[in-house]
């Protein structure tokens, strides 16, 4: 596969990055100046009220006398705490993700009539296009299957006989097919980037269609399509914990503003695929892998708590791991105290790790849970409340289910793809304005120069 080439040599890139930061520098007085609040976030951390949502609710903290007071995190979707569905269909022994999809784009619980055809509907939507797949997916590796199912979401405009029309039924149909045949997309795109990156076989199984979304993907990625129970329904669960996370994080809101624009729904879908490949958002959990393999590299007993402290201390001081300061899994924008998903994930680890190779890894992200927020506060002589975030637990969850690393981050947009169907159908019917934030510009007015004169 042909590539492309830069025909700029170092050199003459470097002149022209410097002569761009030259002219894009803003003093960061500025922003206090004008009370910009950059990134969408309050002096105190909160996010700027943008819009209103009946699809999900991410509490972290509540507000006394205009103070910001941290308090256990809570996750509602469509008013009802996940922790609750989750708990249920692990107390039952049943699958949840798409009881869950069903209840954040209808908005209430489905019976079990109800579930049974939304699953039969799914399943029914899951094949590609005929040819898409080779023809979309195989005749262009990548080496990034995030990017891959971005083209491959727009792609799908081509093969869609109506694709520009935003009534609701049209968005619906639209939605659940993505949902359905995102796995696909995602399974199909990874062989073949083992095939040409990794030059590894390739192996493509016919999905069967009684089979829910986390049985179809262990069933996919193993070349002997073996898998069993608990390890289908533990995936369930991370594709349940992942669903949704309100209308203000990166991927939904970008989600949000590009529906407001009365754009297609492959479009918006595409952007929010982009935003959730980001290190700072979805990509974190490659983030906390390769930080526990600094780790690892770094002390001789990654359970000894002194050893790890002084780790993690080094982190910081931006002196080991990737040299960027972060503890990577640890803190959120939202939650204080706890993260309802990193508590359900940890639980579920530690049931799985225990006496097997990942017994004391698991450990060892205990004691990063642990050690983190204190080491935190002393380095930055801070009282911010930090805590384990949903990151720092599914990596080795996705680890025990012999997962790749190149999957971490497209099995979030599996799961994420259903609260973003949910947040394109609300700000469809609810929006009604182009999303439109206003920027002060900076610039001082300045006469044209004819070029002979420059």
């Amino acid at each position: 596969m042909s590539t492309i080439n830069s025909h700029i040599n170092e050199q003459d890139i470097k002149k022209l990055c410097d002569h761009i930061r030259k002219y894009n520098y803003i003093d960061s007085v500025d922003f206090e100046r004008y009370n910009v609040k950059r990134g969408l976030r309050n002096s105190d951390g909160t996010g700027v009220m943008a819009g209103i949502t009946n699809v999900c609710a991410v509490e972290g903290y509540y507000i006394d006398d205009g103070e910001k007071v941290p308090r256990e995190g809570r996750l509602l979707f469509r008013g009802i705490n996940m922790e609750d569905i989750v708990g249920a269909c692990i107390q039952e022994d049943r699958f949840g993700f798409e009881e869950i999809a069903y209840l954040l784009i209808f908005g209430t619980l489905p019976d079990k009539e109800q579930l049974d055809d939304f699953c039969a509907l799914l399943s029914a939507c899951r094949e590609l296009p005929e040819d898409f797949t080779e023809d979309m997916i195989m005749k262009a590796p990548s080496p990034d299957i995030m990017n891959k199912l971005s083209r491959s979401i727009l792609a799908l405009y081509s093969y869609d006989s109506n694709p520009d029309d935003t009534s609701i039924e049209n968005v619906l149909r639209q939605c659940l097919h993505l949902i359905a045949q995102l796995p696909a997309i995602m399974v199909y795109a990874y062989q073949v980037k083992r095939r040409h990156y990794y030059h590894k076989s390739m192996y493509i199984h016919q999905m069967k269609p009684e089979h829910r979304t986390a049985q179809t993907i262990l069933r996919s990625i193993r070349a002997d399509k073996v898998f069993t129970d608990r390890e289908a329904k533990l995936l369930d669960i991370c594709l349940m914990v992942h669903a949704e996370h309100g209308g203000g994080n990166n991927s939904t809101f970008a989600n949000r503003v590009l529906t407001s624009s009365g754009t297609d729904t492959y479009a918006s879908m595409a952007a929010s695929v982009g935003a959730l490949k980001g290190p700072k958002h979805g990509g974190a959990n490659i983030k906390v892998s390769q930080m526990v393999g600094f780790i690892k590299d770094g002390v001789s007993d990654i359970t000894d708590e002194g050893q790890v402290a002084d780790f993690l201390r080094k982190i910081i001081r931006k002196e080991a791991g990737d040299g960027s300061g972060l503890i990577y899994g640890m803190g959120h924008a939202v939650y204080t105290l706890s993260d309802p998903r990193a508590k359900i994930l940890k639980a579920q680890a530690g049931e799985f790790a225990a006496g097997t190779e990942f017994e004391d890894e698991f450990k060892l992200l205990g004691l990063i849970e642990r050690l983190t927020p204190e080491i935190f506060s002393s380095h930055k002589s801070s009282e911010k409340s930090i805590c384990a975030n949903v990151d720092l637990y599914s990596g080795i969850i996705y680890k025990m289910l012999d997962i790749p690393p190149d999957l971490f981050t497209p099995i979030f947009t599996i799961a994420r793809i259903a609260g973003w169907s949910a947040h394109r159908i609300e700000e469809l019917l609810t929006g009604g304005r182009i999303i439109r934030p206003a920027y002060k510009s900076n610039t001082i007015k300045k006469d044209y120069i004819p070029i002979n004169d420059r």
